[in-house]
């Protein structure tokens, strides 16, 4: 009779040297397989190369499970599309100790997903026009910041979908020697089954590893799993380390945020327009900027929003407009915030913030998110933005040299969503221009943005140049084109 049921760590990570590539799954803390990793850790096996979507995070200056790995100096090379909150990868990283290869989350998920389907490559338009396609990312930094190793370019070609050439980068498949993951339920078969946002990219990280371990919180005998609720199929794994009652409920949410059970306490009470001391207008607060751009979604369409300013966009949506937000950790049609006895671990968005699920909502894995990324069924992606030029380049994902957050899943949205919309303060806190005839940051993505939105008016991007289309309140349109180094068209 098949069992695939391992008795301890030891037998889980039994064949796991130095020097082997490893695919973990897991976002942020969701569906990260925590013991396993522990169980590496206490082990010191190092010189890893590891592929995940972020290399853990640190949580109240605590370290959170890849991240333990990192400051254990176990990894030599990370392979992800996001550093966000791993503050001691990226400490390493621009110093020269660890090497970081940064790929598109939804490049990251079918490349792997692709090694395990025995694809050995396919071709994208996400990344195209970008580093990510033309070569020059940083891999390696020296002890005094300086790159001295960079990305190669990668073959492209160009593809006709929908009567319209896009260019497209050539990719190849991850297989790795050892892939970890971390299951809700799982039979002696090995078959999975994953918890609402928990699954995210442990099927294609259960699929690429050539030994896959999964870690489960509950153990079922074969044939109590109904065949329709199995996530990943047996074949695909090799081990099951079943976790005790404690290390099953050990869990935490990334950032927990929440509303109160009083509807009138979750009125936003933000100012959306400055003001100075004297009470002048000064154009729109933050807040201001997500209510401008609440005014572009249309009823009935699918929104993408990206972190920081655009999460405020749902406290802003006219009464009459319902949309359905998705998110590319693995959600569809999320509601409002939890209650404080509603927070779940499992339930997060793609800002890592715990959340719920409205009527009709679904969760996947991130193929699945990618797919109707990718797939161009999104209607309009808001991003926050560094810098955008006025051909509707823009630059969103890093400042090379001083801060790497890695694209997450920007390049795949600015490339697959039908209306791409940027949000910024129009200068940043040095009095940096954003707005420019080029951006100087590097692109997440060109020719994309056909909104602008920032603190002091709304521009369209269009064939002829920016359009100045709406001044914010107290904005002169001097001060806008003071402030903006293209030439600004009106209506």
């Amino acid at each position: 009779m098949m069992d695939k049921v391992v008795a301890s760590l030891d037998e889980a990570l039994d064949g796991l040297k130095p020097g082997m590539t490893l695919a973990a799954g897991g976002f942020g803390t969701c569906g990260t397989p925590f013991t396993l990793i522990d169980g590496i850790v206490e082990r010191g096996i190092g010189d890893l190369t590891v592929y995940s979507n972020n290399p853990g995070t640190q949580v109240d200056d605590h370290a959170l499970g890849l991240s333990k790995a990192v400051e254990a100096r176990l990894i030599k090379k990370f392979c992800g599309s996001f550093v966000g909150f791993a503050r001691e990868l990226e400490k390493q990283y621009l110093t020269g100790q660890v090497d970081v290869d940064l790929i598109p989350q939804g490049t990251l998920a079918e490349r792997m997903r692709a090694g395990g389907a025995g694809i050995p490559a396919f071709f994208t338009p996400t990344g195209a026009g970008s580093m990510v396609s033309e070569g020059g990312l940083p891999v390696r930094y020296d002890a005094e910041g300086k790159v001295v190793l960079r990305s190669e370019p990668k073959e492209t070609r160009t593809f006709i979908r929908n009567g319209v050439e896009e260019e497209c980068v050539l990719e190849e498949a991850i297989v790795t020697d050892f892939s970890i993951v971390r299951a809700h339920k799982a039979d002696r078969d090995g078959n999975l089954v994953f918890r609402l946002t928990a699954q995210n990219m442990n099927p294609p990280v259960a699929m690429c590893g050539q030994i896959t371990v999964a870690e489960v919180e509950e153990l079922v005998e074969v044939g109590e799993l109904r065949p329709e609720e199995i996530h990943v199929q047996g074949i695909f794994v090799d081990r099951v380390l079943v976790l005790t009652p404690e290390q099953a409920a050990d869990k935490v949410a990334e950032r927990i945020i929440t509303r109160s059970p009083e509807p009138e306490d979750n009125e936003p009470h933000r100012a959306l327009v400055a003001t100075d001391a004297d009470g002048k207008e000064m154009g729109w607060t933050r807040a201001g900027i997500a209510a401008r751009a609440a005014k572009e979604l249309k009823d009935g369409s699918y929104v993408n929003l990206g972190v920081g300013m655009p999460t405020m966009i749902p406290d802003y949506l006219p009464e009459d407009v319902q949309v359905v937000f998705q998110s590319e950790n693995g959600l569809l049609k999320f509601g409002p915030f939890p209650l404080p006895e509603e927070v779940d671990a499992d339930l997060i968005n793609a800002s890592k913030q715990t959340t719920t699920l409205a009527a009709g909502g679904s969760t996947f894995d991130s193929v699945r998110s990618f797919d109707m990324i990718r797939g161009k069924h999104v209607n309009t992606a808001v991003l926050g933005a560094l810098q955008v030029s006025e051909k509707g380049d823009i630059a969103n994902w890093g400042i090379q040299g001083r801060k790497t957050n890695g694209m997450g899943g920007a390049m795949d949205l600015v490339k697959g969503a039908q209306r791409v919309i940027a949000i910024m303060e129009h200068v940043n806190n040095e009095g940096e221009l954003r707005v420019l005839k080029e951006c100087v940051y590097p692109l997440t993505g060109p020719r994309c943005i056909d909104l602008i939105v920032t603190n002091l008016c709304v521009l369209e991007v269009t064939e002829r140049g920016l359009v100045l289309v709406e001044l914010a309140p107290g904005v002169s349109e001097e001060k806008v084109r003071e402030l903006t180094e293209p030439e600004l068209l009106l209506p």
